[in-house]
């Protein structure tokens, strides 16, 4: 595997999956795997799980990580090519992503989209340039369009919540919110559902249309009472308009899940990739009960991303 960046195929995730299962009951088995390696996590956004989990990570496979918070520790880095760089940006990143393919072995990119420029977000302009000009292996920490580790503890936390032969039923709910949050999870876990076989319904107000790109085979189910009936997984996650771009529509608090949502699911597991707006996208009666496995998907980031850099060490 050269780049992890989004689902490649069934065969795949499952062999990554697994490989995440192994390594939870066994840490430290491959500790010597990445011994005099280095890999750099390098966020020019925010991060709490996916910087912690990534370093843990990777320590377990005896590697060095080493962290750059290049929005407030490096270079304002000017992303375009041909400009006259005479105004905010100091670095090119042609000269800043080749400079950190000589120190690392492995990068790590976090990346968020703008949610103004729509074709920009799409094409994940700024993520490709550092796999375009670094020279080595890049694994998403999140772009402007998926969050592939996150997706991948989620199939890992679905699959210990499913002991049956037949399919689950996986509920992508959307949740209200007071901020225009980007589409990466939503989009990646769907593509992962999709692609790990799931039965997906996906359920949002009219106007949150996600991009069929990441949603085609999927049920989509403007009622929400409807598509929660007899689901054994919901996923709960605010997502800004993908059509009108950016945009807040609605901020409709009928939509934040409550045990009363569920009362025709009775066995259903709530999802939430964290972080997570108490008593505005999630009850406080949701993710403080039975139901909730939000703690367990956050524990299994760090499997995730070990199996993700492990397949890339070979």
């Amino acid at each position: 595997m050269k780049n992890f960046t989004k689902f490649e195929n069934k065969t795949t995730a499952e062999k990554l999956i697994q490989q995440a299962m192994h390594y939870k009951e066994n840490p430290w088995i491959d500790k010597a795997k990445g011994q005099g390696k280095r890999i750099g996590c390098i966020f020019l956004n925010p991060s709490m799980r996916t910087r912690a989990s990534t370093q843990i990570a990777a320590q377990q496979l005896g590697m060095d990580a080493i962290v750059m918070n290049m929005d407030k520790e490096g270079w304002a880095l000017e992303m375009r090519d041909g400009v006259v760089m005479n105004k905010g940006t100091i670095e090119h990143i042609k000269d800043a992503a080749a400079v950190l393919g000589t120190y690392f072995d492995i990068l790590a990119i976090r990346a968020f989209p703008s949610l103004t420029n729509k074709q920009e977000d799409v094409e994940d302009f700024v993520f490709n340039q550092f796999i375009k000009y670094s020279g080595k292996p890049v694994i998403s920490l999140e772009s402007a369009i998926r969050h592939p580790l996150q997706s991948l503890a989620d199939m890992v936390t679905i699959q210990e919540n499913w002991n049956k032969e037949i399919k689950p039923k996986v509920v992508l709910t959307w949740a209200p919110h007071i901020k225009a949050i980007p589409h990466a999870v939503a989009n990646s876990f769907s593509e992962w559902a999709l692609g790990c076989g799931h039965d997906l319904t996906i359920t949002h107000p009219e106007g949150y249309e996600l991009d069929e790109a990441f949603t085609k085979g999927a049920k989509i189910e403007l009622n929400q009472a409807k598509a929660l009936e007899d689901a054994d997984f919901v996923y709960v996650k605010n997502w800004s308009a993908f059509n009108d771009y950016g945009k807040i529509i609605t901020t409709d608090h009928s939509w934040m899940l409550k045990e009363k949502h569920l009362k025709k699911s009775k066995n259903a597991k709530v999802m939430h990739c964290l972080p997570v707006r108490r008593n505005l996208e999630l009850s406080d009666e949701i993710l403080d009960g039975p139901r909730s496995l939000v703690t367990q998907q956050a524990k299994n980031r760090i499997y995730a991303a070990q199996a993700v850099i492990s397949q890339i060490l070979g």
